[in-house]
């Protein structure tokens, strides 16, 4: 292995090192873990088909209270729909949604950051004007604006949340790279003749992973939020399975008299949300060499 690759592998070791050594990012990677693996196997682990109704189970409350069953873990909504069932199943969709709009977001704003801080000139100053007049708009009224106006299901949602977020992505890549682009091994490639998108590509993409990687992170928690407030407005994914913002929304006319139907689902979406900040922030600090 030459001196590169060593200094390559030395550097995750440490990277690793400083993650696992820390409380809070384990705490956070298990509830991620158990999360992940609920979404993943949801029809082997949950007790019940989410959209089973059964009228005479109704407002069951949970197993450790009187009246509870041990068959409802986490009790029955106004229906008698198995509220654990539907927020093991909402996990599927909260998941997909965070991650694959954050892919979206990725690919938009990445390029376009890219392309900002290599070319400058008009390039910059269009992108930048468009950054701006995009930041101008609040995020989740603009995303609301745009599920209501299309009609709302799972792929409309990923496309309004992923096309509503780039512009976090340009700005710190485009910042990024007009800091690199004057280095010295910027300069040597450009001295044996390495093509714009060679450049690009092989040596300033690569020196913007770690803030990409962390602001994807933080991103997914963002794009939960923002899904579960457009299930909870009632424009959400029109799935036929339940998401967590629209159990909460149809469990909060009964709070007084079921304190479980939003309170577990609003639980599910904390916890969720806190474990993948607590990931991404120490994700952070493992990532930058100035903390030690």
């Amino acid at each position: 292995m030459d001196a590169a690759g060593s200094a390559h592998v030395a550097e995750r070791s440490r990277v690793w090192r400083k993650f696992v050594r820390n409380p809070a990012a384990i705490a956070g990677a298990f509830i991620l873990l158990v999360v992940v693996g609920a979404a993943i196997f949801a029809p082997y682990v949950a007790p019940h088909e989410p959209t089973r109704q059964s009228l005479i189970r109704r407002f069951t409350p949970p197993f450790w209270t009187d009246g509870g069953k041990a068959s409802y873990l986490l009790g029955t909504d106004q229906v008698g729909r198995d509220i654990l069932s539907g927020m093991i199943y909402g996990a599927r969709v909260s998941l997909l949604v965070g991650i694959s709009a954050v892919l979206v977001s990725l690919v938009v704003g990445v390029t376009l950051g890219l392309l900002s801080g290599f070319l400058q000139g008009r390039v910059d100053t269009v992108v930048m004007t468009v950054v701006d007049v995009t930041l101008s708009f609040p995020q989740l009224l603009l995303a609301l604006a745009f599920v209501a106006a299309l009609g709302p299901s799972l792929f409309t949602i990923i496309v309004v949340l992923g096309l509503t977020g780039w512009e976090r992505y340009t700005r710190v890549v485009r910042a990024e790279v007009l800091a690199l682009r004057e280095k010295d091994f910027v300069e040597a490639a450009r001295a044996i003749g390495a093509s714009p998108i060679r450049t690009l590509l092989r040596h300033l993409l690569p020196n913007t992973f770690s803030s990409i990687i962390v602001m994807s992170t933080l991103q997914v928690a963002q794009a939960i939020l923002q899904e579960a407030a457009l299930s909870f407005l009632g424009v959400g994914t029109g799935s036929a399975y339940p998401t967590w913002g629209q159990m909460i929304a149809l469990g909060r006319d009964f709070v007084t008299v079921a304190w479980w139907l939003p309170t577990f689902p609003g639980l599910a979406i904390l916890l969720t949300v806190l474990a993948i900040n607590l990931v991404g922030d120490r994700l952070r600090d493992a990532l930058d060499p100035r903390v030690g």
